[in-house]
């Protein structure tokens, strides 16, 4: 610590950050919620579903929970699929509940990842690759969004601008990976540049410049292109899978309660939810808790979803997507600790084809 007391500095940060995502979540719940619907008539609404459409609802929350081990297994060669299940689960139900959940969470993966053997390298690379294709799914599902509304119905200047943003973003991400990956020298360069950008945003803070990141940027290199070569079409379907199985949910939620398609169609909710995830790239709250439901029921009610019925089909959705997962993954985090079959000596995981002598 200095002697100008700099480590403050973080702490007061992080203190209000915890504050405003407080003072959000309240304001959601405890106010703009109460204008669109109530507990009981959102009980009233499941009630009104027929078993046939509870049961619908039901497989395809359960498909969503599942579709993600898949993106975990297709970028950790020899990670189990029953192994993926334990550590996604477990690791969502941190993301939703705890303040910073997300770098907890990555705590926690590598934590469980190492007591099966799987060294720390390779659980990077796993984390990185499916961080980079989930953020490339958020900023390319708008684009798909607007074109596809644009073929339906002119699309608003907002829907325009938005799509923009996220193809903007997209191929930002696209190029920047090109590079990284295409050389060696490319890549130390982009590590260099971004430490760069990283040092002089930190010096308003009285923060240090980093350090190491050309070193950073081309050790990913080297152990994610081979990886990439031959897996980058299953984990672009894994992901893809994973983001569309979500947005079923939510569809199916908003038929299931009554809100029809000549009311919203699917391209216009598959427009909102996409807008909604993009929002969800930056962590305000602890699983996007208020951000997603404001932007959902703004977004569906916008389009000519009625109010009470719209606020219902996303409170539906968001207990089988955010609340289900918790005590799921507490269970998941219990196994973890108390199961010892699966335990393996460190780095001592089944090596692959996919997996290099170095990591």
């Amino acid at each position: 610590m200095t002697a100008g007391g700099r480590p403050a500095l973080p702490r007061g940060r992080r203190l209000l950050g915890g504050v405003l995502s407080v003072a959000l979540v309240t304001g959601v719940f405890a106010w703009f919620l109460p204008q669109f619907t109530s507990l009981s008539d959102v009980w009233s609404s499941v009630r009104g579903m027929t078993w046939g459409e509870l049961t619908v609802l039901s497989l395809a929350a359960a498909w969503n929970l599942a579709t993600y081990q898949f993106v975990m297994v297709s970028t950790t060669p020899g990670l189990r699929l029953r192994q993926a299940l334990v550590s996604t689960q477990a690791t969502t139900a941190v993301s939703n509940t705890v303040l910073g959940g997300a770098a907890i969470s990555l705590g926690l993966t590598y934590a469980m990842n190492s007591s099966w053997g799987f060294s720390r390298s390779r659980t990077s690379v796993s984390l990185l690759v499916s961080g980079l294709w989930n953020n490339f799914a958020k900023l390319g599902l708008p684009v798909l969004a607007l074109a596809l509304l644009a073929l339906s119905s002119p699309p608003s200047a907002a829907r325009i601008g938005a799509g923009l943003v996220g193809l903007a973003g997209l191929v930002v991400a696209v190029v920047l990976l090109g590079g990284l990956l295409r050389s060696r020298e490319g890549a130390e360069r982009i590590g260099t540049t971004a430490g760069r950008i990283a040092s002089a945003l930190r010096r308003p803070f009285g923060r240090g410049p980093v350090t190491g990141w050309e070193r950073a940027t081309t050790k990913f290199r080297e152990r994610t292109a081979l990886l990439l070569r031959a897996r980058w079409h299953w984990i672009t379907l894994a992901t893809l899978v994973s983001h569309l199985s979500l947005f079923l949910v939510l569809l199916l939620a908003l038929r299931f309660v009554g809100v029809d398609g000549d009311q919203v169609s699917g391209v216009e909710v598959l427009a909102v939810f996409a807008f909604a995830r993009l929002l969800t790239a930056v962590p305000f709250t602890p699983g996007g808790l208020g951000v997603i439901e404001l932007a959902l029921i703004t977004g569906l009610a916008a389009a000519g979803g009625p109010r009470a019925l719209v606020a219902a089909a996303v409170l539906v959705f968001r207990t089988l997507t955010y609340v289900l997962p918790i005590p799921i993954g507490i269970g998941a985090y219990l196994f973890w600790r108390h199961n010892r079959s699966w335990r393996r000596e460190p780095n001592t995981a089944p090596r692959t084809e996919l997996v290099p002598e170095s990591v």
